[in-house]
Protein backbone atom coordinates (compact mmCIF):
# COMPACT_ATOMS: atom_id res chain seq x y z
CA UNK A 1 0.00 0.00 0.00
CA UNK A 2 1.38 3.40 -0.94
CA UNK A 3 1.66 6.34 1.44
CA UNK A 4 2.65 9.95 0.85
CA UNK A 5 6.18 11.09 1.58
CA UNK A 6 4.91 13.23 4.45
CA UNK A 7 3.38 10.20 6.12
CA UNK A 8 6.35 7.94 5.52
CA UNK A 9 8.73 10.36 7.25
CA UNK A 10 7.27 9.43 10.63
CA UNK A 11 5.44 6.21 9.69
CA UNK A 12 8.85 4.55 9.26
CA UNK A 13 7.83 0.91 9.42
CA UNK A 14 10.79 -0.46 7.51
CA UNK A 15 13.37 2.30 7.79
CA UNK A 16 15.86 1.46 10.52
CA UNK A 17 18.75 3.60 9.33
CA UNK A 18 18.36 6.06 12.21
CA UNK A 19 17.70 3.55 14.95
CA UNK A 20 20.06 2.24 17.61
CA UNK A 21 18.98 -1.04 19.14
CA UNK A 22 21.09 -0.98 22.26
CA UNK A 23 20.48 -2.75 25.53
CA UNK A 24 23.60 -1.44 27.26
CA UNK A 25 23.03 -1.23 30.99
CA UNK A 26 24.96 1.88 31.90
CA UNK A 27 24.24 4.17 34.83
CA UNK A 28 21.98 7.05 33.84
CA UNK A 29 22.14 10.59 35.10
CA UNK A 30 18.38 10.54 35.27
CA UNK A 31 18.50 8.18 38.26
CA UNK A 32 20.71 10.44 40.35
CA UNK A 33 18.03 12.76 41.72
CA UNK A 34 17.48 12.13 45.42
CA UNK A 35 13.79 13.06 45.04
CA UNK A 36 13.13 10.09 42.81
CA UNK A 37 12.65 6.45 43.68
CA UNK A 38 15.54 4.25 42.53
CA UNK A 39 14.99 2.55 39.18
CA UNK A 40 16.39 -0.68 37.90
CA UNK A 41 17.92 -0.39 34.44
CA UNK A 42 15.09 -1.78 32.29
CA UNK A 43 15.50 -5.21 30.78
CA UNK A 44 14.19 -4.79 27.23
CA UNK A 45 12.32 -7.42 25.26
CA UNK A 46 13.51 -8.76 21.89
CA UNK A 47 12.98 -6.49 18.93
CA UNK A 48 9.62 -7.04 17.21
CA UNK A 49 9.13 -6.15 13.58
CA UNK A 50 5.71 -5.07 12.36
CA UNK A 51 5.11 -8.10 10.15
CA UNK A 52 5.89 -10.56 12.94
CA UNK A 53 3.33 -11.97 15.35
CA UNK A 54 3.49 -12.82 19.04
CA UNK A 55 1.77 -15.70 20.82
CA UNK A 56 -1.28 -15.06 22.96
CA UNK A 57 -2.45 -18.43 24.17
CA UNK A 58 -3.42 -20.41 21.04
CA UNK A 59 -3.50 -17.24 18.93
CA UNK A 60 -0.90 -15.36 16.89
CA UNK A 61 -1.46 -11.62 17.13
CA UNK A 62 0.27 -8.44 16.07
CA UNK A 63 2.59 -6.81 18.64
CA UNK A 64 0.12 -3.93 18.80
CA UNK A 65 -3.65 -4.02 18.46
CA UNK A 66 -6.20 -1.27 17.95
CA UNK A 67 -8.95 -0.34 20.39
CA UNK A 68 -12.47 0.54 19.25
CA UNK A 69 -13.97 2.18 22.34
CA UNK A 70 -14.71 5.32 20.31
CA UNK A 71 -16.71 3.44 17.65
CA UNK A 72 -20.24 4.27 18.72
CA UNK A 73 -19.41 6.43 21.75
CA UNK A 74 -20.98 9.86 21.32
CA UNK A 75 -20.38 11.12 24.86
CA UNK A 76 -16.61 10.82 25.18
CA UNK A 77 -15.48 10.54 21.57
CA UNK A 78 -18.11 12.38 19.53
CA UNK A 79 -19.02 9.44 17.32
CA UNK A 80 -21.44 10.04 14.42
CA UNK A 81 -22.63 7.41 11.98
CA UNK A 82 -21.23 9.56 9.17
CA UNK A 83 -17.77 8.50 10.46
CA UNK A 84 -18.30 4.86 9.50
CA UNK A 85 -16.64 5.18 6.10
CA UNK A 86 -13.48 6.63 7.68
CA UNK A 87 -13.55 3.94 10.34
CA UNK A 88 -13.73 1.25 7.65
CA UNK A 89 -10.76 2.79 5.82
CA UNK A 90 -8.91 2.85 9.14
CA UNK A 91 -9.65 -0.83 9.73
CA UNK A 92 -8.56 -1.74 6.19
CA UNK A 93 -5.28 0.18 6.55
CA UNK A 94 -4.52 -1.58 9.82
CA UNK A 95 -5.16 -5.08 8.48
CA UNK A 96 -3.22 -4.40 5.27
CA UNK A 97 -0.23 -3.44 7.43
CA UNK A 98 -0.22 -6.50 9.67
CA UNK A 99 -2.50 -5.50 12.55
CA UNK A 100 -4.86 -8.36 13.32
CA UNK A 101 -5.87 -7.71 16.95
CA UNK A 102 -8.93 -5.52 17.54
CA UNK A 103 -10.33 -4.93 21.02
CA UNK A 104 -13.99 -4.14 21.60
CA UNK A 105 -16.80 -4.76 24.12
CA UNK A 106 -20.50 -5.49 24.17
CA UNK A 107 -21.01 -2.26 26.13
CA UNK A 108 -19.17 0.00 23.65
CA UNK A 109 -21.56 2.56 22.23
CA UNK A 110 -23.93 5.03 23.88
CA UNK A 111 -27.71 4.97 24.06
CA UNK A 112 -29.27 3.25 21.06
CA UNK A 113 -25.74 2.64 19.75
CA UNK A 114 -24.75 0.16 22.47
CA UNK A 115 -22.93 -2.67 20.69
CA UNK A 116 -22.12 -0.47 17.68
CA UNK A 117 -18.39 -1.15 17.96
CA UNK A 118 -18.98 -4.90 17.61
CA UNK A 119 -21.42 -4.41 14.72
CA UNK A 120 -18.95 -2.23 12.82
CA UNK A 121 -16.06 -4.65 13.37
CA UNK A 122 -18.11 -7.54 12.03
CA UNK A 123 -19.17 -5.51 8.99
CA UNK A 124 -15.61 -4.37 8.24
CA UNK A 125 -14.29 -7.93 8.45
CA UNK A 126 -16.97 -9.25 6.08
CA UNK A 127 -16.32 -6.50 3.55
CA UNK A 128 -12.52 -6.65 3.68
CA UNK A 129 -10.98 -7.64 0.36
CA UNK A 130 -8.49 -10.36 1.26
CA UNK A 131 -9.55 -13.78 2.48
CA UNK A 132 -6.36 -14.78 4.32
CA UNK A 133 -6.05 -11.50 6.20
CA UNK A 134 -9.78 -11.61 6.87
CA UNK A 135 -9.43 -15.03 8.50
CA UNK A 136 -6.43 -13.90 10.55
CA UNK A 137 -8.30 -11.11 12.33
CA UNK A 138 -8.57 -11.71 16.09
CA UNK A 139 -11.43 -9.97 17.85
CA UNK A 140 -11.01 -9.61 21.60
CA UNK A 141 -14.35 -8.56 23.00
CA UNK A 142 -15.30 -7.90 26.60
CA UNK A 143 -18.54 -8.94 28.27
CA UNK A 144 -19.86 -6.50 30.86
CA UNK A 145 -20.47 -7.77 34.39
CA UNK A 146 -23.93 -6.21 34.45
CA UNK A 147 -25.86 -6.82 37.71
CA UNK A 148 -28.52 -8.80 35.82
CA UNK A 149 -25.94 -11.29 34.53
CA UNK A 150 -26.12 -13.54 37.56
CA UNK A 151 -25.67 -17.02 36.13
CA UNK A 152 -23.14 -18.74 33.84
CA UNK A 153 -25.91 -19.23 31.28
CA UNK A 154 -26.64 -15.51 31.15
CA UNK A 155 -22.95 -14.81 30.52
CA UNK A 156 -22.91 -17.39 27.72
CA UNK A 157 -25.98 -15.67 26.26
CA UNK A 158 -24.05 -12.39 26.27
CA UNK A 159 -21.32 -14.08 24.26
CA UNK A 160 -23.87 -15.42 21.78
CA UNK A 161 -25.35 -11.94 21.37
CA UNK A 162 -21.90 -10.57 20.53
CA UNK A 163 -21.44 -13.32 17.95
CA UNK A 164 -24.80 -12.40 16.43
CA UNK A 165 -23.94 -8.69 16.32
CA UNK A 166 -20.64 -9.37 14.57
CA UNK A 167 -22.09 -12.18 12.44
CA UNK A 168 -19.12 -14.44 13.11
CA UNK A 169 -18.94 -18.04 14.29
CA UNK A 170 -16.24 -17.75 16.94
CA UNK A 171 -14.67 -14.95 18.98
CA UNK A 172 -10.90 -14.83 19.31
CA UNK A 173 -10.72 -13.82 22.98
CA UNK A 174 -13.75 -13.60 25.25
CA UNK A 175 -12.93 -11.33 28.18
CA UNK A 176 -14.63 -10.55 31.48
CA UNK A 177 -14.79 -6.73 31.35
CA UNK A 178 -14.34 -6.22 35.07
CA UNK A 179 -14.38 -8.07 38.35
CA UNK A 180 -17.34 -7.88 40.74
CA UNK A 181 -15.24 -9.12 43.66
CA UNK A 182 -15.37 -5.71 45.40
CA UNK A 183 -19.16 -5.55 45.54
CA UNK A 184 -20.72 -8.87 44.43
CA UNK A 185 -18.37 -11.79 45.10
CA UNK A 186 -21.04 -14.44 44.47
CA UNK A 187 -21.70 -13.03 41.01
CA UNK A 188 -17.97 -13.21 40.33
CA UNK A 189 -17.96 -17.00 40.56
CA UNK A 190 -20.92 -17.26 38.18
CA UNK A 191 -19.09 -15.09 35.66
CA UNK A 192 -15.97 -17.24 35.92
CA UNK A 193 -18.10 -20.31 35.25
CA UNK A 194 -19.59 -18.44 32.29
CA UNK A 195 -16.10 -17.98 30.83
CA UNK A 196 -15.50 -21.71 31.25
CA UNK A 197 -18.79 -22.56 29.56
CA UNK A 198 -18.26 -20.32 26.52
CA UNK A 199 -14.78 -21.80 26.11
CA UNK A 200 -16.03 -25.38 26.43
CA UNK A 201 -18.80 -24.70 23.92
CA UNK A 202 -16.26 -23.40 21.39
CA UNK A 203 -17.81 -19.93 21.26
CA UNK A 204 -14.39 -18.39 21.99
CA UNK A 205 -10.90 -19.59 21.15
CA UNK A 206 -9.44 -18.19 24.35
CA UNK A 207 -10.50 -16.29 27.47
CA UNK A 208 -9.10 -13.21 29.18
CA UNK A 209 -9.87 -10.64 31.85
CA UNK A 210 -9.85 -6.87 32.10
CA UNK A 211 -9.32 -4.52 35.06
CA UNK A 212 -8.09 -7.32 37.33
CA UNK A 213 -5.56 -6.46 40.01
CA UNK A 214 -2.79 -8.81 41.10
CA UNK A 215 -4.69 -10.73 43.80
CA UNK A 216 -7.80 -11.42 41.74
CA UNK A 217 -5.68 -12.25 38.70
CA UNK A 218 -3.89 -15.01 40.58
CA UNK A 219 -7.22 -16.35 41.86
CA UNK A 220 -8.97 -16.51 38.50
CA UNK A 221 -5.90 -18.01 36.82
CA UNK A 222 -5.87 -20.82 39.39
CA UNK A 223 -9.61 -21.39 39.11
CA UNK A 224 -9.66 -21.51 35.33
CA UNK A 225 -6.64 -23.82 35.34
CA UNK A 226 -8.50 -26.19 37.68
CA UNK A 227 -11.31 -26.27 35.12
CA UNK A 228 -8.93 -26.96 32.24
CA UNK A 229 -9.21 -23.46 30.75
CA UNK A 230 -6.00 -21.44 30.19
CA UNK A 231 -6.13 -17.71 30.94
CA UNK A 232 -4.85 -16.13 27.77
CA UNK A 233 -4.70 -12.40 28.53
CA UNK A 234 -5.13 -9.70 31.16
CA UNK A 235 -5.98 -6.16 30.18
CA UNK A 236 -5.13 -3.17 32.39
CA UNK A 237 -4.69 0.56 32.04
CA UNK A 238 -0.96 0.78 31.34
CA UNK A 239 0.99 3.81 30.16
CA UNK A 240 3.57 6.33 31.29
CA UNK A 241 0.66 7.94 33.17
CA UNK A 242 -0.41 4.63 34.76
CA UNK A 243 2.85 3.28 36.08
CA UNK A 244 1.85 2.27 39.60
CA UNK A 245 2.75 -0.64 41.83
CA UNK A 246 -0.35 -2.59 40.79
CA UNK A 247 0.53 -2.34 37.10
CA UNK A 248 4.05 -3.53 37.73
CA UNK A 249 2.86 -6.39 39.93
CA UNK A 250 0.28 -7.47 37.33
CA UNK A 251 2.99 -7.43 34.69
CA UNK A 252 5.24 -9.64 36.81
CA UNK A 253 2.39 -12.09 37.47
CA UNK A 254 1.57 -12.24 33.77
CA UNK A 255 5.21 -12.96 32.95
CA UNK A 256 5.41 -15.75 35.53
CA UNK A 257 2.09 -17.39 34.55
CA UNK A 258 2.37 -17.06 30.78
CA UNK A 259 -0.47 -14.52 30.48
CA UNK A 260 -0.25 -11.79 27.83
CA UNK A 261 -0.62 -8.29 29.25
CA UNK A 262 -2.73 -5.97 27.07
CA UNK A 263 -2.19 -2.25 27.70
CA UNK A 264 -5.29 -0.16 27.22
CA UNK A 265 -5.17 3.66 27.11
CA UNK A 266 -1.43 3.61 26.26
CA UNK A 267 -1.72 7.30 25.31
CA UNK A 268 -3.58 8.31 28.47
CA UNK A 269 -6.84 9.11 26.63
CA UNK A 270 -4.82 11.48 24.43
CA UNK A 271 -2.74 13.27 27.07
CA UNK A 272 0.42 11.59 25.76
CA UNK A 273 -0.09 12.72 22.16
CA UNK A 274 1.36 16.21 22.62
CA UNK A 275 -1.76 17.66 21.00
CA UNK A 276 -3.21 19.20 24.15
CA UNK A 277 -2.11 21.86 26.63
CA UNK A 278 -3.74 23.41 29.72
CA UNK A 279 -5.08 26.12 27.39
CA UNK A 280 -6.06 23.70 24.61
CA UNK A 281 -8.29 20.97 26.00
CA UNK A 282 -10.63 18.45 24.38
CA UNK A 283 -14.35 18.99 24.72
CA UNK A 284 -16.58 16.96 27.01
CA UNK A 285 -15.63 14.95 30.13
CA UNK A 286 -12.05 14.40 28.93
CA UNK A 287 -11.43 18.14 29.19
CA UNK A 288 -12.22 18.09 32.92
CA UNK A 289 -9.71 15.29 33.50
CA UNK A 290 -7.05 16.87 31.30
CA UNK A 291 -7.36 20.17 33.19
CA UNK A 292 -6.33 18.39 36.39
CA UNK A 293 -3.38 16.41 35.01
CA UNK A 294 -1.85 18.26 32.06
CA UNK A 295 -0.29 21.17 34.03
CA UNK A 296 2.07 18.74 35.75
CA UNK A 297 3.04 16.72 32.65
CA UNK A 298 5.67 19.05 31.23
CA UNK A 299 8.70 16.95 32.33
CA UNK A 300 7.24 13.84 30.70
CA UNK A 301 6.02 15.57 27.55
CA UNK A 302 9.41 17.29 27.16
CA UNK A 303 11.22 13.95 27.41
CA UNK A 304 8.83 12.38 24.89
CA UNK A 305 9.38 15.29 22.52
CA UNK A 306 13.18 15.13 22.89
CA UNK A 307 13.32 11.41 22.10
CA UNK A 308 10.80 11.77 19.26
CA UNK A 309 12.87 14.47 17.58
CA UNK A 310 16.10 12.51 17.99
CA UNK A 311 14.56 9.39 16.43
CA UNK A 312 12.48 11.14 13.77
CA UNK A 313 9.32 9.81 15.40
CA UNK A 314 6.25 11.39 16.94
CA UNK A 315 5.32 11.68 20.61
CA UNK A 316 2.54 9.04 20.39
CA UNK A 317 4.90 6.62 18.63
CA UNK A 318 7.43 6.96 21.45
CA UNK A 319 4.77 6.52 24.16
CA UNK A 320 3.37 3.39 22.49
CA UNK A 321 6.86 1.97 21.89
CA UNK A 322 7.56 2.35 25.61
CA UNK A 323 4.58 0.05 26.30
CA UNK A 324 5.99 -2.52 23.88
CA UNK A 325 9.41 -2.28 25.55
CA UNK A 326 7.70 -3.16 28.85
CA UNK A 327 6.45 -6.42 27.33
CA UNK A 328 2.81 -5.42 26.79
CA UNK A 329 0.58 -5.45 23.72
CA UNK A 330 -0.73 -1.87 23.53
CA UNK A 331 -4.14 -1.21 22.00
CA UNK A 332 -4.33 2.52 21.22
CA UNK A 333 -7.72 3.69 20.07
CA UNK A 334 -8.12 4.76 16.45
CA UNK A 335 -10.81 6.77 14.69
CA UNK A 336 -9.04 7.99 11.55
CA UNK A 337 -6.63 6.80 8.88
CA UNK A 338 -4.16 9.45 10.05
CA UNK A 339 -4.18 8.07 13.59
CA UNK A 340 -3.70 4.52 12.34
CA UNK A 341 -0.78 5.55 10.13
CA UNK A 342 0.88 7.33 13.03
CA UNK A 343 0.34 4.49 15.50
CA UNK A 344 1.79 1.97 13.03
CA UNK A 345 5.01 3.97 13.22
CA UNK A 346 5.44 2.74 16.80
CA UNK A 347 6.47 -0.66 15.39
CA UNK A 348 9.72 -1.82 13.82
CA UNK A 349 12.13 -0.09 16.21
CA UNK A 350 12.85 0.02 19.92
CA UNK A 351 13.76 2.55 22.56
CA UNK A 352 17.11 2.02 24.23
CA UNK A 353 17.24 1.06 27.91
CA UNK A 354 18.43 4.56 28.81
CA UNK A 355 15.55 6.14 26.90
CA UNK A 356 13.07 3.91 28.74
CA UNK A 357 14.66 4.98 32.02
CA UNK A 358 14.56 8.66 31.04
CA UNK A 359 10.83 8.44 30.32
CA UNK A 360 10.05 6.63 33.57
CA UNK A 361 11.98 9.17 35.63
CA UNK A 362 10.17 11.99 33.87
CA UNK A 363 6.84 10.26 34.51
CA UNK A 364 7.66 10.00 38.19
CA UNK A 365 8.18 13.76 38.33
CA UNK A 366 4.56 14.32 37.32
CA UNK A 367 2.53 15.33 40.40
CA UNK A 368 -0.70 13.77 39.08
CA UNK A 369 -1.32 10.36 37.60
CA UNK A 370 -4.11 8.97 35.47
CA UNK A 371 -7.31 8.24 37.38
CA UNK A 372 -7.70 4.47 37.58
CA UNK A 373 -10.77 2.58 36.43
CA UNK A 374 -13.34 2.44 39.23
CA UNK A 375 -13.79 -1.30 38.58
CA UNK A 376 -10.07 -2.07 38.96
CA UNK A 377 -9.60 -4.61 41.75
CA UNK A 378 -6.64 -5.52 43.91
Amino acid sequence: MAFSTATTSHFGLYNTSNETFTTTTTTSAFASSSSLKPFKIPSLRPLIWPWEKVKMGPLSVSPMGFGTWAWGNQLLWGYQESMDSELQSTFNLAVENGINLFDTADSYGTGRLVGQSERLLGKFIREFNGKKQQNDVVIATKFAAYPWRLTPGQFVNACQMSLDRMQIEQIGIGQLHWSTANYAPLQEMALWDGLVAMYDKGLVRAVGVSNYGPKQLVKIHAYLKSRGVPLCSAQVQFSLLSLGDDQMEVREICDSLGIRLIAYSPLGLGMLTGKYTPSKLPSGPRGLLFRQILPGLQPLLSSLQEIAQRRNKTIPQVAINWCICKGTIPIPGVKTVKQAEENLGALGWRLSSNEVLQLECAAQESPRKMIQNIFQTR
